[in-house]
């Protein structure tokens, strides 16, 4: 982050994201200010807390999109939730630690794949020799080993280094990672939320401690299997925990969408009582305070909190005010025009249209759009859009969809591989379901 300043996240995420200034220029400068804080005087920083944001706009214009990749970029801790399946105590849903704990594992699984990477050529190393000591018949014990062996042993290396050795099996006792089934009927129950691992606790040994099993697999697969073994034995768990822990408090994201449904319109009786139930669960967790996970209790205080929702019945200003304090930063996304819908089909590193490209280019077709193709794609989508619910850019995965139902349906056996798709042709496939509107409601 220390080389990331405002300016080069808007850049980063223009290269994934169409338009949207306004919430990037906020969500840059909300990311930016973390790094800032953890540079401030020791006695100030602890004062200094996230400026939380709402996103306001309607569905597919980006709001998902910016926080994922926002967190992606600053390798933060990152978690989405929806607000409308939280409920106050006493109705079914997700109770909101839920989030906080979610936030952590997310971590914890980061932070090891980060301490895996670091080990992996020591784990390489280690895996090879217990697969050499699984290929060679092993000297009884106070037999001290012959040169002949040694030198055996490194033409074994050196055959297992080329690949000679591949279509060979061996017998291997791994772990058995398959759940018991009396753990499986409670684990929805938040014994895996609070750490009660029942195969821990009741031991090593009995019907419920470590079991393992013998696989035969070829050499390369039981290489592979060695060395994420030994990987596990050399990363030091509690210091990911203590890592994970700490980068979920002082970097995390939650992304809390669908803010807007659990907006009450209007003080009083009804359903509205348990919206704002969940409204005043979720304020503690933004307020900032301690949540009890199987890693321990974490901090919330310093969390960033990236809120959004179409506000299209209820507005802001419906949350509890208490609620609506913790979220300084309101920013309204813009509804996608024609001309951001062609942009978003060509401009993004994942459009599209490269998407489709890439795909059928495996059954050997080289497909390609012209400008043409591309404006009318768009214009279809737009007008769908109109007609019907608008989706935003979500309608022309649709469409894309429906526009070459055909040609990946018949792709391997297509006899002629290249084919350009042009604004005639996409006027050929479509414009029938666009006549038929009733149709089209349920197709496109």
């Amino acid at each position: 982050m220390a080389t990331l300043t405002p300016p080069q996240i808007v850049a980063e995420l223009d290269r994934f994201i169409v338009g949207q200034r306004a919430a990037k220029r906020a969500v840059a400068i909300a990311l930016r200010n973390r790094w800032r804080r953890q540079n401030v005087d020791p006695g100030l920083r602890d004062e200094i807390t996230p400026k939380n944001i709402i996103l306001i706009g309607p569905t597919g214009v980006g709001k998902t999109e910016i926080a994922r990749r926002l967190a992606k970029l600053a390798q933060a801790p990152f978690v989405k939730v929806e607000a409308s399946k939280f409920t106050e105590v006493g109705y079914v849903g997700r109770d909101v630690d839920s989030m906080v704990r979610d936030l952590v594992a997310v971590a914890v699984q980061l932070v090891k794949n980060e301490e895996f990477q670091k080990v992996q050529g020591r784990a390489r190393e280690l895996a090879e020799e217990r697969l050499l000591d699984l290929l060679l018949p092993q000297p009884s014990i106070g037999i001290r080993p012959s040169p002949a062996g040694s030198e055996t042993r490194d033409k074994m290396r050196a055959m297992l280094h080329a690949g000679t050795l591949d279509d060979r099996e061996i017998e291997l006792e791994l772990p058995d990672r398959g759940q018991s089934p009396f753990v499986q009927v409670f684990s929805g129950a938040g014994l895996e939320e609070m750490g009660m691992n029942l195969g821990e606790m009741l031991g090593g040994g009995g019907p419920f401690g470590r079991k393992t099993k013998r696989r035969r697999v070829r050499v390369p697969n039981a290489l592979e299997l060695l060395q994420e073994e030994e990987a596990q034995k050399l990363v030091d768990m509690d210091k990911v925990t203590r890592e994970a822990v700490q980068r979920a408090e002082q970097s995390g994201i939650i992304f809390i969408d669908e803010i807007d449904k659990i907006a009450s319109k209007e003080r009083g009786g009804g359903p509205d009582v348990s919206r704002e139930g969940v409204q005043r669960d979720i304020l503690p967790i933004v307020e900032g305070s301690s949540v009890t996970t199987k890693y321990g209790s974490v901090r919330t205080d310093h969390m960033l909190f990236i809120a959004s929702g179409a506000f299209h019945v209820s507005k802001p200003s419906d949350l509890i005010p208490e609620l609506q304090g913790r979220f300084p930063i309101r920013v309204e996304l813009e509804s996608l025009r024609r001309e951001d819908l062609v942009r978003i089909l060509t401009e993004p590193q994942n459009a599209l249209t490269r998407q489709y490209v890439a795909l059928l280019a495996t059954e050997g077709i080289d497909l390609s759009f012209q400008p043409d193709a591309v404006d009318e794609i768009a214009r279809i989508a737009q007008l769908i859009n109109e007609r019907a619910e608008n989706i935003g850019a979500r309608r022309l995965a649709t469409v894309m969809e429906r526009l070459l139902d055909e040609v990946s349906f018949d792709a391997a056996d297509r006899q002629e591989r290249k084919l350009v798709l042009d604004a005639k042709f996409v006027r050929e496939r479509l414009e029938p379901l666009i006549e038929d509107r009733d149709l089209a409601r349920y197709i496109l």
